[in-house]
C-alpha cells in the first residue's frame, strides 16, 4: 500500500504534467458556486444592461425571430431602446420582418440599422426598401439557408435577442408557458434555436418568469447569458394574422379540392406518407379534403412538418397523422398543442429544412403545397416580390420543401385581379422550376415535363393536365400584356440560393 508520502507525490508529478494546479484543500463554498447563487439571478437584467453587458458594439449583428408574427413587441423595443443608447451601423438578421416592423423605417434612415439580412418583408418597410430607402441590399434566405448560413458562420450573429412566453432565471425559455399568469404564446420557436446555439451572446426577452427550472423549454440555459423581463414580448391573437387564413373564397376551394384530387391520385397517397401545407387559403383549405379521403381509405400519415395549424392539430388527435414536427405555430391551437403533447415535437430552423443536416426533416418529406405570386412557364416560382415589383412576400421555407420534398405542387390562381399569375418569366427567382412538379389552377394543371409519370397518373384519373405555356396563354387572351415593370439600377435586395450561392437580385422600382 502506498503512503501519503507517495500519493502526494504522485499528485504533484501528475499535475504538473497536465498542467494543473494541486487541490488545495479550499472548499467549493469559497468560490462563485455558492447556494445562494445558484438560481442564476444573475442574469436576470434590465435591457439596457442586458445590451452593455453583451459587450454590443456599432457595426455588429444582432438577431430577432419572428414566431410572434404580426404581434411581435421585441424587435421595435429593442432596436428603440438601441437608438437612445446611440447605436450606429448596426446589422438586423431577423428570420423575417413584417408589417408591425414600421417603425424601422425611421431607424434606417439614422443610420441605426445600415444592412438587413431576414427571409420576408411586408408592409411599409417593404414598400420603402423597395423605392431604395438603404444603402445596401437587404440580403434574403430561405429558413433553412438562414440556420445553415448561422451554423457556418456566413451569417455571424453577435448578439440574439430572443422573444420568449416564459423564461426561468437561468435562461431555460419557451413558446409557451405553465404558469397561470402566461401573457403571450407562440408556441415553437423553432428559428430562434439557431441564434441561441451560435450566437455570441444570447438575451432571452419574456413577459412571463417563472421559477426554476422552466421545463420542458425549447432554449436551454447552457446557451443562454442574460434575461429580461418587460411587460409584453406580443399578442399571440396575432401570430395567425397576415398570409395564413382560411378561405371562404369559391376559386380557392376549387383550388384546393384540384390540389386534394392530385395528391390523391399522384402515387404518394399511401399509408404513411407525410405532407407540409404553405399558409395561403388555398393550400390550407386543402387540408380538409386530404382528411375526408384519408378517412375514406383508411389511410395515416407519418408525420406533418412545418407550420403546423388547426387543421393538422384536429388530424393528429383523431389518430390520421402520427407525429406533428413543428418549426412554427401557425396558430393559438397549435401553441397550445405543442405545451401538451409529447407528440408533438418542436425542431430548429435547420432540422427542419437545411440542406447540409443529413436529418433534416424535409429530407424525409413525401408532399408539399405551396402558394405562389407568380410561376413561369419554366416552372420557376416567386413569392417574395408583387406584381407591382413591390417586395410583399418572404422566402420561408418554398424552395427548402420543393426542393427536398417527393412531390411539390404550387397552387395559385391564372389571374389576381386583372395580375396574371402564370407568367413568361418571374419578376424573381425564389424557387427553380427543377424542383417544382405539379401548378394547379382553376383552368388545368400543368406538369413539369421531367415528371411526366404524375402526368400520366393524373390522365388516368380523369384529371385536366394542360401545357403551362397554354395557360400562360389563356391568362393574356383575357388581360393582354402586361405593361412592363418600372425598374430602376439600384440593387434593393438579394437572394441567395439555399445552398448559400447568389440566386436573383431584386431592382429598386421608381415611382
Amino acid at each position: 500500500m502506498s503512503s501519503l508520502k507517495d500519493r502526494a507525490e504522485g499528485i504533484r508529478r501528475v499535475a504538473a504534467a497536465m498542467g494543473k494546479e494541486v487541490y488545495s484543500g479550499e472548499t467549493l463554498k469559497n468560490t462563485v458556486f455558492r447556494k445562494d447563487l445558484q438560481k442564476s439571478d444573475h442574469k436576470v437584467v434590465t435591457l439596457e444592461e442586458a445590451i452593455v453587458r453583451s459587450g454590443l458594439k456599432d457595426g455588429m449583428t444582432i438577431s430577432f425571430h419572428h414566431h410572434f408574427r404580426g404581434g411581435d413587441k421585441v424587435v421595435n423595443m429593442v432596436v428603440d431602446k438601441l437608438a437612445q443608447m446611440g447605436f450606429k451601423n448596426l446589422h438586423l438578421a431577423a428570420s423575417s420582418l413584417s408589417d408591425v416592423h414600421a417603425p424601422l423605417i425611421e431607424h434606417i434612415r439614422n443610420g441605426v440599422i445600415t444592412k438587413i439580412s431576414t427571409s420576408g418583408l411586408r408592409g411599409e418597410l417593404a414598400k420603402e426598401i423597395s423605392h431604395g430607402l438603404m444603402k445596401e441590399p437587404v440580403v434574403f434566405r430561405s429558413h433553412g439557408g438562414r440556420g445553415s448560413a448561422i451554423s457556418t458562420g456566413d451569417l455571424h450573429i453577435d448578439v440574439a435577442f430572443l422573444g420568449a412566453s416564459s423564461s426561468d432565471p437561468a435562461g431555460n425559455a419557451s413558446g409557451y408557458s405553465r404558469s397561470e399568469h402566461a401573457k403571450s404564446i407562440c408556441g415553437s420557436l423553432g428559428y430562434a434555436k439557431p441564434d441561441a446555439q451560435y450566437a455570441d451572446k444570447v438575451v432571452i426577452i419574456t413577459d412571463d418568469l417563472v421559477d426554476y427550472p422552466n421545463t420542458p423549454n425549447s432554449i436551454s440555459e447552457h446557451d443562454v447569458d442574460f434575461v429580461v423581463l418587460v411587460d409584453s414580448v406580443g399578442d399571440s391573437s396575432k401570430i395567425s394574422s397576415g398570409a395564413i387564413r382560411d378561405t371562404k373564397n369559391p376559386r380557392d376551394i376549387l383550388l384546393a379540392m384540384s390540389a386534394a384530387d392530385v395528391i390523391i391520385n399522384s402515387g404518394y397517397f399511401r399509408e404513411g406518407f407525410s405532407i407540409q401545407t404553405g399558409s395561403g387559403g388555398a393550400s390550407l383549405a386543402a387540408v380538409k379534403y386530404i382528411r375526408e379521403k384519408m378517412i375514406e381509405k383508411g389511410i395515416h400519415a407519418s408525420f406533418a412538418l412545418g407550420g403546423i395549424t388547426a387543421h393538422m392539430v384536429k388530424m393528429h388527435e383523431e389518430g390520421l397523422i402520427e407525429r406533428l414536427i413543428d418549426v412554427q405555430s401557425f396558430d393559438r391551437v397549435a401553441a397550445e398543442s405543442i405545451k401538451n403533447d409529447p407528440f408533438h415535437k418542436g425542431v430548429s430552423a435547420n432540422e427542419y429544412a437545411a440542406a447540409d443536416e443529413s436529418g433534416s426533416a424535409v429530407h424525409y418529406l413525401d408532399i408539399v403545397i405551396l402558394s405562389a405570386l407568380e410561376v413561369d412557364v419554366n416552372f420557376n416560382v416567386n413569392v417574395l416580390v408583387g406584381s407591382d415589383g413591390v417586395i410583399r412576400g418572404a422566402v420561408g421555407g418554398h424552395p427548402d420543401t420543393a426542393a427536398d420534398s417527393a412531390l411539390s405542387i404550387i397552387v395559385c390562381p391564372l389571374l389576381r385581379g386583372r395580375i396574371p399569375c402564370i407568367v413568361d418569366e418571374v419578376t424573381t427567382l425564389i424557387t427553380p422550376g427543377s424542383t417544382v412538379d405539379v401548378v394547379v389552377t382553376e383552368y388545368g394543371i400543368a406538369v413539369n415535363p421531367r415528371r411526366g409519370e404524375i402526368a400520366e397518373r393524373l390522365r388516368a384519373a380523369g384529371m385536366k393536365v394542360v401545357d403551362i405555356n397554354a395557360l400562360k396563354d389563356l391568362a393574356l387572351e383575357q388581360i393582354g400584356t402586361p405593361d412592363p415593370l418600372p425598374f430602376g439600377d439600384k440593387v434593393v435586395g438579394v437572394v441567395m440560393n439555399r445552398e448559400g450561392t447568389v440566386q436573383d437580385v431584386i431592382m429598386n422600382i421608381e415611382d
